[in-house]
């Protein structure tokens, strides 16, 4: 008798659907960074081209509540491989490299650049805490971890809202985060961001499933009288 294989959990279909998305999202902010469809010209604290960061994060979380297919999906993902992709985060490095250019304000290139690298040197050590512990996955430590890459999105939005000219004070000279809303720049609110936020989101989804699951072996079964 001849056993069949488990359907792997990226099939080529999956993985089709994955590529035709993300295609999409780029071409769109290319569309927006290029157009200038989204600068932040009356210097609002909240910039127009964070719509391109919620509305993916917006369609992720609506299709994880309303479709139960997709959210098996999403919680069958390896809590290990998500993980190790915070690794990328260390390309906020760059921030640094355009403050120093006089192309972003120190204002948002210091706690967005430290804050990615920050993150992404420490997704190195929590996966090799979680290559130790397995179990660690389901501690308050991997959830801070997690929620540290959230706040440092916020913290960035934030700063980039308020270096946008706005408040002459705080930014110097004529330096601002405009070239954060238009290309090649926009890329990351529009396109990087979205994908790490999903990530964490994801992990955090998987984990609080975990929790519950643990929670529910862990009770006591009724003994009958």
């Amino acid at each position: 008798m001849t056993t069949q294989s488990p359907t792997p959990l990226w099939t080529t279909r999956r993985k089709t659907v994955l590529a035709a998305l993300l295609t999409v999202q780029f071409a769109v902010a290319y569309f927006v960074g290029t157009g200038h469809l989204l600068t932040n010209d009356s210097g609002s604290l909240l910039p127009p081209i964070g719509i391109t960061v919620t509305l993916p994060v917006a369609l992720f979380l609506a299709a994880y509540m309303m479709s139960a297919r997709f959210r098996a999906f999403v919680l069958a993902q390896d809590l290990r491989r998500l993980t190790m992709l915070q690794h990328w985060r260390v390309m906020g490095f760059g921030f640094l490299l355009l403050y120093a250019y006089n192309v972003l304000p120190g204002l948002f290139a210091w706690p967005a650049g430290i804050g990615d690298v920050a993150v992404g040197i420490a997704a190195t050590f929590v996966v090799a805490r979680m290559d130790r512990d397995p179990g660690y996955v389901t501690t308050n430590g991997f959830v801070w971890f997690n929620l540290a890459g959230l706040l440092d999105f916020a913290t960035a939005i934030v700063t980039s809202g308020l270096a946008t000219g706005r408040f002459p004070e705080l930014v110097s000279g004529a330096v601002t985060a405009a070239p954060m809303d238009v290309w090649p720049l926009n890329l990351f609110p529009s396109f990087v961001v979205p994908g790490f936020i999903i990530l964490h989101l994801t992990v955090l989804l998987k984990v609080r499933a975990l929790r519950r699951a643990s929670s529910q072996h862990a009770q006591p079964v009724p003994q009958a009288i």
